[in-house]
């Protein structure tokens, strides 16, 4: 399917920002910079709520712990949004192809999602706030670039979304990892703290 490609940069984006998502493929849909975007994505009513959820994570993601808290709550809502609009992408005749672009589109807003949400919860341990702002305002540019991309070159743009995708896993994978050893570490200290404190007390 032709339109794989857009489907699986999107569905990447969604993991991120599905609400900057279906605003910008609405709009682009909506001005005729191009074809592929269905209409349910133009509609005013959609580019409305889009926009409006836009501005409201545009905040909540840059606040620290909330940004989690918002990330908690859209752990649903991100791939299921990803997974509707590579369905709409590929056409709404409720085909195998359908579906697969469907799915293509959640699991891989899944995937970035995790990234995002497992790299906000490493970030929210330094206690300055200004970390949380730049990785946010950065994931935004990231999304409206690599969407706007995917709009003229899919298949160069869907290369880079998986590049981008992979970075992002195995960057999680070494922050969990650095994570877990650093809990068994202080455990292991205070475990350590407390057997010696009852070697030095003296008999009751």
């Amino acid at each position: 399917m032709s339109v794989l490609p857009l489907v699986f940069t999107s569905g990447w984006a969604s993991g991120i920002n599905a609400y900057a998502v279906v605003l910008l493929l609405g709009v682009f849909g909506a001005t005729g910079l191009t074809d592929d975007v269905p209409e349910a994505l133009q509609r005013a009513d959609v580019l409305c709520v889009a926009g409006l959820l836009f501005l409201c994570e545009a905040v909540a993601d840059k606040i620290p712990y909330v940004d989690s808290v918002w990330d908690a709550v859209h752990t649903v809502i991100r791939p299921v949004s990803g997974a509707v609009v590579g369905a709409l992408l590929a056409g709404q005749s409720g085909s195998l192809g359908d579906l697969a672009a469907g799915a293509i589109g959640g699991s891989t807003a899944l995937a970035s999602h995790a990234v995002k949400a497992g790299t906000r919860m490493a970030i929210n341990t330094s206690p300055e706030p200004a970390s949380n702002i730049v990785v946010s305002v950065a994931e935004d540019l990231g999304v409206g670039g690599i969407v706007t991309f995917a709009m003229f070159y899919p298949e160069a743009a869907a290369v880079v979304a998986a590049v981008l995708l992979l970075i992002g896993l195995l960057v999680l994978a070494f922050v969990a990892h650095r994570i877990r050893r650093f809990l068994r570490r202080r455990a292991q200290r205070r475990e350590e703290k407390r057997l010696a404190e009852r070697t030095a007390a003296p008999p009751g």
